[in-house]
């Protein structure tokens, strides 16, 4: 497991390197709901990456919590934990990494820190969806023990935070 991958949570310093690294080294369908318009990223589209965040995770009652993927002193990515409604003490998550970046250990260090973090937060159980064509995720949940459910167009998953602590 890589040491160098922490995970600082997100403030409106790093909003700015989340969004360097976005626009640097991801499509915008990749890390944000979709925006309207030509593709690529656009001044709107940035524009709307930043009041996302800073409405979900920068808000005075912030509805998820958004961290900053760092790998020594670089960002390269993001991850989150957003509690389910209608779901007693449960956690979703979601990360995405600079294409830079993965397939070199990121991920599996912040499923980790992820785990870790949704279990101090006091969660019983976390949720994880990805695409059926996303096969590095799969591979990387897999083979963390985590039993994927393909169903349509989503391959999720629940993982027992209580009995794999």
């Amino acid at each position: 497991m890589r040491s160098d991958v922490t995970l600082r949570q997100l403030d409106e310093d790093l909003l700015q390197a989340l969004l360097d690294v976005a626009v640097a080294d991801a499509d915008p369908h990749e890390v944000m709901p979709p925006v309207a318009g030509p593709a690529g990223w656009t001044a709107e589209r940035r524009t709307a990456f930043s009041r996302f965040h800073q409405s979900r995770s920068l808000a005075a009652e912030p509805v998820e919590t958004t961290y900053a993927i760092v790998v020594g002193d670089t960002v390269v990515g993001a991850a989150r934990l957003c509690p389910l409604e209608g779901a007693k003490h449960a956690v979703e998550a979601g990360v995405w990494i600079g294409r830079s970046h993965r397939g070199s250990g990121v991920g599996g260090a912040v499923f980790s820190h992820l785990l870790t973090l949704a279990r101090a937060d006091g969660f019983d159980s976390l949720f994880l969806s990805t695409k059926p064509d996303n096969m590095a995720s799969q591979r990387l949940l897999s083979a963390m023990g985590v039993d994927l459910v393909h169903e349509g167009d989503a391959v999720t998953a629940w993982v027992d935070l209580v009995a794999a602590g």
